[in-house]
């Protein structure tokens, strides 16, 4: 019994670890690159170009994007006035120096900023209180000074 299954799984292990490269070479490693690829050698050259020129294109554009978000975390450093990071400004020099915002990322901070100026001013404290109608105020406000008009008119002084 012991003898049919180390004859049944034996021949087996065998294959299995001469195919795993333990054994010896058939002959595949004489064959190039280029065959193994089943191109030619000026094929394959050419295939090796566009591959080192499709990645220099792509870490091109990757440096670009990292300068961009570099130069948006500096713009919001200097905003919130943060500390410098010294990564970010080499990020940016690597790619150029001087590194444009996409439009939408333009628009986004134009509009971040307009809507922190309009909460600063006092119409906008005063829009934020509850419970404040700034239409009556507004109202009110332009017949106090119409009010002060008409009696300065009045007024023999003035």
């Amino acid at each position: 019994m012991a003898f049919m299954v180390k004859t049944m799984v034996g021949g087996q292990l065998k294959n299995l670890t001469g195919s795993l490269g333990g054994g010896e070479d058939k002959g595949d490693g004489d064959k190039s690159a280029a065959e193994a690829q089943g191109m030619s050698r000026e094929e394959y050259e050419e295939y090796q170009k566009q591959l080192v020129e499709e990645k220099m294109e792509r870490d091109a554009q990757f440096m670009q994007r990292k300068a961009e978000r570099a130069t948006l975390r500096s713009h919001f450093r200097d905003k919130y006035r943060l500390p410098k990071n010294e990564t970010d400004e080499s990020q940016i020099q690597m790619a150029g120096g001087d590194v444009e915002l996409p439009r939408e990322l333009a628009k986004m901070i134009e509009e971040d900023t307009e809507e922190e100026e309009e909460k600063s001013s006092v119409l906008g404290q005063l829009a934020s209180l509850p419970g404040l109608d700034i239409g009556s105020l507004k109202d009110k406000a332009q017949t106090t000074l119409g009010d002060l008009k008409q009696s300065a008119e009045k007024c023999y002084i003035m």
